[in-house]
């Protein structure tokens, strides 16, 4: 029987990014709250887990590697823990493909996309509208003008999958790379900016956010009564 993985997150769109990819897997999981509205993720005992100080972060008391020593596997940056869940845990395919397959090297292509521009760009923009003491007029529209950019870009991704309705980023089923972008997509709200803007995009996100798991990611951590 396997042990429950540690997941040591908050209520951010990289946060959901774990936990709606955990639910979608069926995995068993014990929440950690890190309260990065109180500095917690810069604490001594979680930078020992990770040294960015980021969330989210996993630890699996299951991990079989470490050359035979059975330590647990700690692992931080979203698109690494995405990509090993399924790798490790999604043996049916459900929501990955086959190793060296064109759709499994085509999903890691937008994972990477999303984790090295999407969420860095629109992270900024949300820094610039939401959370900086001074407004900077030319930072707002560097970044707001960018983040609209890169969600065209994804639209022209779905438009390409015709031969599966436009409803998937990669293949015939939900990857990583669409549970990446929801997480941010999620938030763009946050901007004022509406993703039923891009009509593709808008379908996609509906269709996604209706999915009992992907709701259930979106309450984790579990808000403070």
């Amino acid at each position: 029987m396997s042990l429950p993985i540690k997941l040591y997150t908050f209520g951010t769109p990289n946060g959901f990014k774990a936990s709606i990819i955990l639910e979608l897997l069926g995995l068993k999981y014990d929440v950690i709250s890190v309260d990065i509205t109180k500095n917690e993720s810069k604490s001594d005992w979680f930078e020992k887990l990770n040294p960015n100080g980021r969330i989210p972060t996993i630890e699996d008391p299951n991990f079989k590697g470490g050359e035979g020593k059975g330590e647990p596997l700690v692992l931080s940056q979203t698109g690494a823990i995405l990509q090993y869940l399924v790798d490790t845990y999604d043996k049916d395919h459900k929501y990955s493909y086959p190793f060296g397959t064109k759709d499994y090297y085509k999903t890691l292509e937008y994972l990477i996309f999303q984790v090295s521009e999407n969420g860095p760009i629109q992270g900024q923009a949300n820094h610039f509208v939401l959370f900086s003491k001074e407004k900077h007029p030319y930072a707002i529209n560097r970044y707001l003008t960018d983040t609209k950019r890169i969600y065209g870009v994804y639209e022209d991704i779905l438009s390409r999958n015709k031969e599966n309705d436009s409803k998937y980023l990669v293949g015939d089923r939900y990857t990583v790379a669409d549970i990446a972008l929801f997480g941010w997509s999620n938030s763009l709200k946050k901007l004022d900016i509406d993703i039923h803007d891009w009509p593709l995009l808008g379908k996609w996100f509906d269709s996604l956010s209706s999915l009992p798991a992907v709701q259930k990611g979106l309450k984790v951590p579990a808000p403070k009564q």
